[in-house]
């Protein structure tokens, strides 16, 4: 439609303009007649603009690389649910809109990471005694790797619909890193499959009938993970080629204040900017930090009640957007540009009803999108907090909301994605249905298709173009 209406400009503005020239002129001399009274255009003119035609031709021809960005992380390139592609299918079943669907072994609820053509992923048996990692052809969904990783002698015993391979991959060129907790952290070559470094001694207790869940992350050369269990609370930074420690920050809150079951935490950091510099945004039990993320140095700390917590927090404009608890789940949006504690003065409003414990929260404008397990989908303005709307959408969610274009997906446990028009109006644009297996990982997003694990198998959706 765009190519249309462009074509449709181009030509129309090159009638007008040649209805303007004097009769006669046939646009082959360097000038129009000098008896002409209209505006003089050289030919060097006419040529110009036939070049700015082409060059508009040629851009809406030629396929942009907004899809080409890697999903090289939980919740995409920049952290927070945003897809950069051209066209994303809006309907879909297992008979259509479906490029491959692979059988994925065992048990897993990490989510894809892409870059390169391979999409990685963990997987772990249900009793947790060995933990995998897979790679996938995004292009023919042929498995590349299989890979054992780690063998795990005793395992703590995990939450139903949780498993032993939860945490998100997180890859670049030529390396994927993966990590299960307590289990073990891994570099592996991603064209090889060779195992380049290993790490089995950053260990915590995540509760008997919890587990592991804290997703890695990187930036420049460090692998920063969030160790925050029963027992140790602190965040590492690891050379991500010799995984050796860079350094290690203690989480500064007084945890003998609280009980030993409230002291866990399984989200993962962001990063933000702080003044002429970054910060690494850290939300552990009780508290959220922010440190410099070349020294682990903490630069503000606000004390915010809660445990447990999986969402990741969500930046823009100097806010930072955090869940505080998992049992009785806030929404609190603070000001990120402090100094020390700042839980008196940092904190603008808070939201306290349906906020998830699971699904992270989505950012679109100024508009807060959040859908809690039992489906309750609510839209905040994201400067108050004040509620826009809300309303119930089909089913319990545990997977973060995807934002592309005029669309939000939402997909729940039962492989069903609603897909919303974001706006200051509920407004739902499709239904779509797979086979029903659980679905517990977030989507990804590779090229101009959505990659989508449920508990046996990955798909890769895409709409197939006239």
């Amino acid at each position: 439609m765009r190519l249309e209406v462009c074509i449709r400009q181009i030509v129309g503005g090159i009638a007008l303009w040649r209805a303007s020239q004097p009769r006669g002129y046939d646009g082959t001399s360097d000038t129009r007649p000098s008896s002409s009274p209209t505006l003089s255009i050289t030919m060097t003119q006419t040529q110009t603009l036939a070049t700015m035609a082409c060059a508009t031709l040629i851009f809406f021809l030629t396929p942009s690389v907004a899809g080409d960005e890697p999903w090289w992380q939980f919740r995409g390139p920049e952290g927070n649910g945003h897809a950069r592609a051209n066209h994303l299918p809006l309907e879909w079943s297992e008979s259509a809109n479906v490029v491959w669907k692979t059988a994925i072994h065992d048990r897993g609820c990490s989510s894809p990471v892409q870059f390169e053509s391979q999409i990685w992923l963990t997987s772990a048996t249900e009793d947790g005694h060995k933990l995998f990692a897979i790679c996938v052809d995004q292009n023919s969904g042929q498995i590349l790797h299989d890979m054992p990783i780690f063998d795990v002698e005793k395992p703590q015993s995990i939450a139903p619909v949780n498993s032993y391979a939860t945490p998100t991959p997180v890859i670049e060129s030529g390396r994927v890193y993966l990590h299960y907790g307590t289990y073990g952290t891994a570099c592996v070559d991603t064209k090889t499959g060779a195992i380049l470094w290993t790490r089995r001694d950053l260990n915590c207790d995540h509760e008997d009938g919890a587990g592991p869940c804290s997703s890695p992350f990187l930036t420049d050369e460090l692998l920063i993970v969030h160790v925050d269990g029963r027992d140790v609370q602190y965040v590492i930074a690891m050379d991500k080629n010799t995984g050796e420690t860079v350094w290690k920050a203690e989480r500064s809150f007084d945890y003998g204040s609280v009980e030993v079951h409230q002291r866990k935490a399984f989200t993962m950091p962001l990063l933000a900017p702080y003044g002429d510099g970054r910060q690494l945004l850290s939300q552990g039990a009780q508290a959220i930090y922010a440190y410099e993320p070349s020294t682990g140095q903490e630069l503000w700390k606000l004390r915010c009640p809660g445990f447990s917590i999986a969402p990741r927090p969500v930046y823009a404009d100097g806010m930072a957007y955090v869940v505080s608890d998992h049992d009785h789940p806030e929404l609190w949006a603070i000001r990120t540009d402090g100094a020390g504690d700042v839980t008196d003065t940092h904190v603008v409003w808070k939201a306290t009803v349906g906020v998830p414990a699971r699904a992270s929260i989505l950012l679109v404008e100024d508009l807060l999108y959040m859908v809690n397990h039992q489906g309750i989908l609510s839209c905040l303005d994201a400067k108050t907090g004040d509620l826009v709307w809300k309303d119930r959408i089909e089913g319990k969610y545990s997977a973060s909301p995807i934002y592309w274009g005029d669309r939000i997906y939402l997909f729940n446990e039962d492989s069903i994605c609603t897909v919303i028009k974001p706006g200051r109006e509920f407004e739902v644009l499709a239904v779509n249905h797979l086979d029903g297996e659980q679905l517990l990982a977030s989507p990804a997003v590779v090229d101009d298709a959505i990659i989508v694990r449920t508990k046996n198998h990955l798909y890769r959706l895409e709409a197939t173009l006239p």
